[in-house]
């Protein structure tokens, strides 16, 4: 039997089961799992679910009895290795990827992508923030309509609101602290935590219950 390109632990495929069942007609929906950058000597991440019928030929699909996962063309060698698992830090549970692959150092600066260097990153902590998430984050994750927007900065920490197609889905804290988080703490280091504070229980395919009065 062929190993899979990315391998999904038993703990972390129960919980994007628990996941994809919030989301609308989840039976039929794919784990699509993205490179969109890199930072910090790692690779930044997105997930999100769609259904295998947007994958073209040059992507690759696992089949599973359970789930399918689509990893687009470009993230197919960054992520051949990988693997999928739960965090064991109690202060930090949830999804992680744990990647073998690094990305490979720039001999010279980068342009602007998901957790690649910014061009004249100055200015107030706050308008850094700002500028990470316009010109790093929004163009990543706009392939599945997602948008993030700063809220507000206090001392170390960040808060973002997820608009568009991260509203309510439910692998929005995966992208958050694999992608979003690890993009802004490298780029902006006086940011140690990045918070997510959408409602999502007003999205489109809340994962989040709404409080009961």
């Amino acid at each position: 039997m062929a190993q899979p390109l990315l391998t999904i632990t038993d703990r972390a495929r129960k919980r994007v089961l628990e996941i994809r069942s919030g989301e609308a007609n989840g039976d039929q929906l794919a784990l699509w799992v993205e490179v969109v950058g890199a930072a910090g000597g790692d690779y930044a991440y997105d997930l999100y679910f769609d259904t295998v019928e947007e994958a073209t030929a040059d992507d690759a699909v696992q089949h599973s009895d359970d789930i399918a996962v689509v990893i687009p063309a470009g993230s197919i060698d960054r992520l051949r290795g990988a693997s999928l698992d739960m965090s064991r830090d109690l202060l930090n549970p949830g999804l992680v990827i744990l990647n073998p692959n690094k990305p490979p150092q720039p001999a010279a600066p980068a342009s602007p992508s998901f957790g690649g260097p910014l061009p004249d990153l100055t200015g107030p902590v706050a308008e850094r923030v700002a500028k990470v998430l316009e010109l790093q984050i929004n163009p990543a994750i706009a392939s599945h309509g997602g948008e993030a927007t700063l809220v507000a900065v206090e001392n170390d920490t960040a808060y973002v609101r997820l608009g568009g197609g991260c509203a309510g889905c439910g692998m929005a804290p995966v992208t958050l602290s694999q992608g979003i988080e690890v993009a802004i703490r490298e780029s902006v280091p006086e940011i140690v935590k990045v918070i997510d504070v959408t409602d999502h229980a007003s999205g489109t395919n809340p994962y989040y219950e709404a409080a009961k009065k």
